[in-house]
């Protein structure tokens, strides 16, 4: 498996919200944030600009850190890859909080994966977590993915993406091959006979675009042999459609 585990010799030395206000700049294309997290708070360096916006934390993230600390039953010993990580952040507070075993990912682009590296480091994650550099729609590294959980927090701002995104997103459920034998007892959604599935995409959207737009995703992935289900407080579960399975 062709993932990246850095330790701190490995750092290059390049230089919304729930920030505390402490704002220290490193240069002119990063600033740091301590960002309060349920119960934990964490220092991230953010880019002052970033040509393919991955460069800053958005309200999204802690509303959903917020929702997963409540449903944490349904994400623990799970096996997690996050899409569109940005930063890093909301992987580092799963890290942290539930010991998740999480992989990062986002576009093919070395300035985002070790900006993860060095906030990894920042918040005492050593060696950092595993990294994927995989720009949606490209062919995916690993032929046999073994994520039960797929994540992502605000990742619906470029409408002409969609199509790139369902892609990669397809190929992760049709593809994933289990490598545990799982507890059926395991992942129950609110404590009902509902189990959250697996492979499932859980996904957060809490930027607001036009409801036009914003359907057309969810339009997207039916048409693509996937289920959709709002389980609250702009929360979607996305799962391979059963006649697909």
């Amino acid at each position: 498996m062709d993932i990246a585990l850095f330790s701190p010799a490995s750092l290059f030395a390049a230089d919304g919200d729930s920030s505390d206000g402490e704002t220290t700049e490193t240069s002119q294309n990063f600033v740091e944030r301590n960002h309060q997290f349920p119960g934990i708070e964490l220092q991230i360096r953010e880019f002052g600009f970033h040509q393919l916006n991955a460069n800053l934390l958005w309200p999204g993230t802690f509303a959903f850190a917020d929702w997963l600390l409540q449903h944490r039953y349904l994400i623990e010993r799970r096996r997690c890859l996050e899409i569109g990580s940005g930063t890093g952040a909301l992987a580092i507070f799963l890290k942290k909080e539930f010991n998740l075993d999480i992989t990062t990912s986002d576009y093919n682009d070395q300035e985002i994966e070790d900006n993860i590296v060095h906030n990894c480091i920042a918040n005492k994650i050593i060696p950092s977590l595993p990294h994927i550099k995989h720009t949606w729609g490209d062919e995916f590294p690993i032929s046999e993915p073994d994520w039960d959980l797929i994540i992502a927090s605000d990742i619906l701002l470029y409408v002409k993406q969609y199509p790139n995104l369902i892609k990669s997103l397809t190929f992760l459920l049709k593809k994933y091959k289990p490598t545990n034998v799982v507890s059926p007892a395991e992942g129950k959604l609110n404590g009902a006979d509902t189990e959250l599935p697996r492979p499932v995409f859980l996904m957060s959207w809490r930027r607001r675009i036009g409801k036009d737009d914003e359907s057309l995703f969810f339009t997207g992935c039916e048409e693509a042999g996937l289920e959709v289900k709002h389980l609250g407080n702009r929360v979607y579960c996305i799962k391979l459609r059963e006649s697909n399975l």
